[in-house]
């Protein structure tokens, strides 16, 4: 199993963290003569750090192009699908499609869309929970929009949950990005947002369950 490189500092002080607190385990239960409760607390121990590992895991996946779908950006759940007024960049109604990730989902993120990245900006804010409607505007965010070579323009948000507190973007204005190309990663549980053309044709349901750079969630309108 591959580790995605953001896991690596949080891994390796989980893992010291957990060795520390086992060494005071044994410490304290070797004198008592609690092997079994020793021993318990070492498995206990062991299966979390697997747990933090397992979470930073980068699945290999084939990279689909098509210029008239739009991807799901991770893995998860769809949580929303209706039409909003953007205001932040493209001032105009657009079709929301909100996919959740809870905290067992792989929480790399991909691109949905080929194109110029034509809009970033980081947005600190608060903490509420992912599937909050007021999360899209209020939590700790990133906007990025792509414009494709047709002119079209999709937008994108990665959203901090009441776990996450960390996301990370390699987005730049300017950078052409491929269509399902890694874009960032959200640590422990988030939300992802991706705003199309209003009159897309929606392919997924509420409740349906997406795959991250496989999962086509709409089929965009001929430029």
């Amino acid at each position: 199993m591959k580790i995605n490189k953001e896991g690596y500092k949080i891994i390796g002080i989980a893992g010291v963290i957990c060795l520390l607190i086992w060494w005071a385990f044994y410490r304290l239960l070797v004198s008592h003569s609690s092997v079994t409760l020793m021993w318990s607390g070492a498995v206990f121990l062991l299966l979390f750090w697997f747990f933090i590992v397992a979470f930073f895991r980068e699945p290999r996946r084939v990279r689909i192009h098509d210029e008239d779908l739009v991807f799901a950006p991770c893995d998860g759940r769809v949580v929303v699908t209706e039409v909003v007024a953007e205001n932040e960049y493209l001032h105009e109604e657009m079709l929301q499609i909100s996919i959740f990730m809870s905290i067992t989902n792989v929480h790399m993120n991909w691109v949905p869309v080929a194109g110029e990245v034509e809009y970033y900006k980081y947005h600190p804010g608060r903490f509420l929970v992912a599937w909050h409607p007021k999360s899209s505007v209020e939590n700790e965010r990133t906007t990025t929009v792509v414009r494709m070579a047709s002119g079209q323009k999709v937008l994108f948000r990665q959203i901090a949950g009441l776990i996450a507190r960390r996301i990370i973007s390699y987005m730049k204005v300017g950078h052409v990005v491929e269509q399902n190309s890694v874009c960032g990663f959200i640590k422990f549980g988030s939300r992802v947002d991706v705003l199309v053309p209003r009159n897309s044709q929606l392919l997924v349901d509420l409740g349906d369950a997406t795959v991250g750079s496989q999962t086509p969630i709409a089929r965009l309108p001929k430029a």
